[in-house]
């Protein structure tokens, strides 16, 4: 891995960090309880990442976990720490040439599924864990999509990112 990768990773890790302890408890997170929150923005370092390299992506997820653990409680923080299969899926995907549009609309449902598979041995049954927390999540995970979608164009028309050369 690249020493620019690494110092990027680090500094979105520290921001994937940063969003939970400076949002939780204000308008920018919405709650259900006992364990669903969407806390906008919070998806888009990892989502970032995801147009580096699987490594990175992976980091910068479990920073998040890390962030929601600290501040919210372990329940939503490991619901956190799945957004590391949705981001080495994605980063895959996306080194291997899908176009990162695709990657976001892709791994919308599988961080849906993540997060409701969580909350399972806590005491909320199959159907209250789909339809709150994965359709909740995907929505949420879509609206990032766009802010994220938004910065990722941005970073390429700046020559901060580059689009993978295989691109389809």
């Amino acid at each position: 891995m690249k020493t620019r990768d690494i110092v990027i990773g680090g500094l979105l890790t520290a921001v994937s960090i940063m969003i939970p302890l400076l949002l939780a408890g204000t308008p920018l997170m919405v709650t259900i309880p006992p364990f669903f929150t969407a806390t906008i923005t919070a998806h888009v370092p990892t989502m970032l990442a995801m147009a580096i390299s699987p490594q990175v992506a992976v980091m910068v997820a479990l920073g998040s976990g890390i962030g929601f653990t600290i501040k919210v409680n372990a329940i939503v923080g490991a619901r956190a720490f799945t957004h590391a299969i949705f981001a080495f899926v994605g980063a895959n995907a996306y080194k291997k040439g899908m176009s990162y549009k695709k990657v976001l609309l892709i791994t919308a449902p599988i961080h849906g599924l993540c997060e409701a598979l969580v909350v399972l041995p806590f005491g909320w049954d199959l159907k209250k864990a789909m339809l709150a927390c994965g359709i909740g999540t995907i929505g949420h995970h879509l609206v990032d999509a766009l802010v994220t979608f938004m910065v990722y164009e941005a970073l390429i028309k700046t020559s901060l990112l580059k689009r993978p050369s295989n691109s389809i």
